[in-house]
């Protein structure tokens, strides 16, 4: 009996949805989006604005170091998910095809990711912009909408890379464990110790798309096709795992 492509890709968004892990890390990139503008921008919002001292539109964007972990952690659990009880055994006998199962996968959580992702672009740059006062940022402005579609495809792309990185190592403790301190610790050392070598890590190149005027070596586009990079080649690695190893 020959599965098709359909019915793979349905199924794996019913297993999003009914694996509270997962649909919850989903749901929680909104909710830090929204609830992490709200608690900073009314605040600070304007007198960090006032200081000049960052990209404008970039500033907008602060909630993103905690809404990007909510996406690693949506990308880590929805593949981690197979490896609890013997699901990818039984995964794996309703379709044999493995490339076929695992390509489904990754259909579904990036285009769960993207959704979500724009509308929590759309959310951080409106929630902000709403207490920045004259220092607001007009939708119509340079790089304004390219931003908030941007957010939304840099965090499909961390979320990919996470579950390719899950795929190979099994094990989302594992990956959380590293993708976590290396976005919030790592990345910055390295970008203190040289930051022309920090401009081409995933995280760091995929959020240039934020910038009104990106600095550096890579354009808003360029970065984020470095992260596209990082992402291939984590998904690659986790296709091989896949198809080479035992269920």
């Amino acid at each position: 009996m020959t599965v098709s492509p359909t019915t793979v890709l349905r199924s794996e968004w019913i297993k999003i949805r009914s694996v509270r892990s997962s649909f919850g890390s989903l749901l929680a990139v909104l909710v830090a989006a929204l609830g992490i503008a709200l608690a900073v921008f009314p605040a600070i919002g304007q007198p960090e604005a006032a200081t000049g001292e960052m990209d404008p539109l970039f500033w907008l964007y602060y909630p993103m170091n905690f809404v990007q972990i909510a996406a690693i952690s949506f990308g880590a659990t929805a593949a981690s998910s197979e490896y609890l009880n013997g699901a990818l055994r039984n995964s794996l006998a309703a379709v044999p095809r493995r490339s076929l199962f695992y390509a489904a996968k990754v259909a579904v959580v990036g285009a769960g990711a993207l959704v979500v992702g724009v509308v929590a672009g759309f959310v951080m740059f409106f929630t902000a912009n709403a207490f920045l006062g004259k220092y607001a940022i007009g939708i119509g402005d340079p790089g304004a909408l390219r931003s908030c579609f941007g957010a939304g495809l840099y965090l499909a792309l961390i979320t990919l890379f996470s579950l390719g990185l899950t795929f190979l190592l099994r094990s989302a403790v594992a990956v959380l464990s590293l993708l976590i301190p290396f976005i919030l610790i790592v990345s910055f050392v390295i970008g203190g110790v040289s930051e022309g070598a920090a401009t081409w890590l995933p995280d760091r190149a995929g959020q240039q798309i934020l910038f009104q005027d990106p600095s550096g070596p890579l354009g808003a586009w360029t970065g984020l096709g470095v992260t596209a990079l990082w992402t291939a080649a984590a998904l690659l690695a986790g296709w091989w795992a896949v198809r080479r190893r035992d269920a």
